[in-house]
Parts: structure tokens; sequence; C-alpha cells
């Protein structure tokens, strides 16, 4: 591995511990490498492996035995791909990654082995390394190393607190800055700026406003409209910025110009409550069966959800991803809260008409004992008076 310290970078102890983990549940199920894919959407996994956030599209064999291999698609994002990443074999791939990659296979003697999957391979790509590798044995790895990526280490603890603090600034920029009289364009832009110059990206900034006396909006939107802010307008945000691909999640609302009308206030304290009854309830060992359980508040109070009401963070979009159980299509098979898994709680409690919401919520690291948030920014009704 080479070292620069001019990006956010794990240690190599912290990479020695993934790689033995990830090639541990390799040899569990006889794979004598990997190959990952990664999109600007879909990027965790090789990161996990790499330090590298994929800008295009990027390919990572990563043998049992052996130095792994980054291919980057985009041939003028190698010398940055280079910086960045901790990988020293780092080459462009080609004018098709796939190619380059089952000639890398082929090169190391791997051919005819078992081969593990990982991330959004298309049909296009399989279908091609099938044709250049027709010997060899495809695997879908995506699974156990999902598992693995669930349970964070004590770095990834910390590049999550970064993350949180970026999203913690947003917020607090939103509390200063939001207005009668801007747009909700305007809105993104001061989300943004409380973080970009700090070294934080936009992972997500879902918000939408509506008026309180008139409502028509019950959940965060995620793209911002000309709507201009007027007074008496509520809020509702789920922002999350991230460093180095390690995201915070925060949701809070704001009343603007005007405090919270009695309906919103109600809404908002039942909101809160669920979020403290679901919170009480996480701890190493914890079921989600138990969430759900807690999660009932919200109905016995005449209230209904729309978005997700937990979910695994920290490294992608993760399990458990529950609703309520009057929301779900399908119950999800029982879970169980493991010490250190990230969760995001964030109770969007809205009227069965679905005309105003709520959402409220935050990151949490799951400890033997309960909860940790890894936010700052309190509890509570964010009122913009200006």
């Amino acid at each position: 591995m080479h070292h620069n310290t001019s990006y956010p970078r794990f240690t190599e102890a912290e990479f020695s511990l993934r790689y033995a983990a990830v090639r541990e549940a390799m040899r569990a199920v006889d794979l004598a490498a990997l190959i990952l894919c990664g999109t600007t959407s879909a990027y965790h996994e090789v990161l996990y492996l790499s330090n590298f956030i994929v800008t295009r599209e990027a390919f990572l064999v990563f043998p049992d035995a052996g130095e792994p291999t980054l291919f980057i698609q985009m041939f003028n994002h190698v010398p940055n791909a280079r910086q960045v990443a901790c990988i020293t074999d780092l080459r462009w791939g080609g004018s098709d990654t796939t190619n380059a990659v089952a000639e890398n296979l082929l090169e190391r003697g791997l051919a005819e082995n078992r081969i593990g999957l990982v991330g959004p391979i298309s049909f296009k790509q399989y279908e091609s390394l099938r044709k250049m590798l027709p010997r060899a044995v495809f695997v879908d790895f995506t699974p156990q190393l999902l598992q693995l990526r669930l349970i964070k280490s004590e770095e990834e603890i910390d590049f999550l607190r970064k993350g949180a603090e970026f999203s913690d600034r947003a917020i607090e920029a939103l509390a200063q800055q939001a207005r009668p009289g801007i747009t909700e364009y305007e809105l993104a832009a001061i989300v943004e700026g409380a973080y970009l110059g700090l070294g934080g990206k936009n992972h997500i900034h879902y918000m939408a406003t509506t008026p309180m006396s008139n409502p028509s909006i019950c959940v965060p939107a995620q793209h911002q409209s000309n709507r201009v802010l007027q007074s008496g307008d509520v809020l509702i945000t789920e922002i999350s910025a991230h460093y180095h691909g390690y995201a915070g999640q925060i949701l809070r609302p704001f009343a603007i110009g005007t405090p919270p009308t009695p309906e919103y206030l109600h809404m908002y304290d039942v909101a809160v409550e669920a979020f403290n009854r679901i919170a009480a309830v996480i701890h190493a060992g914890a079921t989600t069966d138990e969430v759900l359980d807690a999660s009932d508040f919200i109905y016995t109070s005449g209230f209904t959800i729309y978005d997700d009401l937990v979910h695994g963070f920290g490294g992608g979009y993760l399990p458990p991803i529950l609703r309520t159980r009057q929301t779900s299509a399908k119950l999800p098979a029982s879970f169980t809260f493991r010490e250190n898994m990230v969760v995001v709680i964030q109770p969007n409690v809205i009227t069965q008409d679905e005309r105003m919401g709520v959402q409220v919520g935050e990151m949490v690291r799951v400890k033997q004992s309960g909860i940790e948030s890894l936010h700052q920014y309190p509890m509570r009704f964010v009122q913009c008076e200006r």
C-alpha cells in the first residue's frame, strides 16, 4: 500500500484487518478471487478494499493471495485515483474494463477457479466475463461482504462522526439562513455550503416546503423546486453529508417565519416519542421485532408513516431496512442488532390522508447497553423567525 496524506485514508492496520476478514470469508466458500464492480452511486464495496470512491466505473480484482488490481474506466481519472487509492497496482481499464479484468485473472492463472462477484455488474459485463473465462464458476459474494461491512471498526466510526458533524453543520446553516423569500434551490446551496469547504461532500439533501395552514407534502423531496418560501411554511429535511464515503444522517423540521402550528407541534411530539421508544429498545442482541412493537405507538396515536422507520447506514443503505407492520408489503425476517452496527432511526409521522407530515431522527451506533448518537445537533422543531 502507498500513502498520501493529502486525502482521507484508513491505516494500513485497518486494511490488513479487512483483507484478512474478507479472505477468510472467501475461503469458507472456496473462492480464488473476487471481482468487485463500483459506480458513482454504488461504490462502497470498492471503497472498502481500496480507499477509492469510484468516479465513474471501476473494477477491483481481489485475489485470495497476492496484490489486488484496481481498474479505472476513465483514462483521465487514473492520475487522481493513484493519489487517493491505497492500491499499488492501479491501471486504466482500457476500452472495455471487463476484458481487462478477465485478462488479469488469466494472467494470475485463475481462469478455471471459483470467482466471487460483488456489486452492480450488468448482464452485458457478466456475459463478457463468461465468454472470456468459460471454465470459471461465478458466485455472488455480495451478501457475505455485506455482512462483514455491517460491523464498523473504530476507524470507520471516526469517519462517520465526521460525516455526522458535516450533516449537523448543514442543519445549523439552515436554522440560521432559511427564511421567507428564498427558493428551495437556495436551501440546497445553504446545505452544501456548510461543509464543502471543510472536505465534506453531499450524499443527499432531501427537502420540501409547504404551508402549515394548508399542507400538501408529507415527506422530504429528492429534488428541490423553484418554490419561494413563505412565512408560515414548514420545511422537512433529510440531510446526509459524507466524509470520504462515510455519511451522517439527520432529520429535523423547520418552521419558517412563524412558530409551528398546534397540529404540527402535536405531530412532531408523536414523532419524537416514537424515536425515543425505538431508541430505547435497540442494543446489541435486540431484535427488529422489538423495534416494530415500539413503532405501534405511531398508529395508536392516529398516524402512519411514509418513509422507512429504521435502516442500516455507514457505507451504503444497509440492513435492517424496516417499515412498520402496517405499512410493510411483506414482514421481514427477524434481524438481531450487533455491537458497532450503525443505523438511522427516522420516524416520518404523517396523517392518514398523506397531506402533512414531519420527520425526525439521526444516525446512531449500536452498543451493548443501548445506542450512542453520532450527531450533536439537538432534537428540536427549529424555528426560523427572520
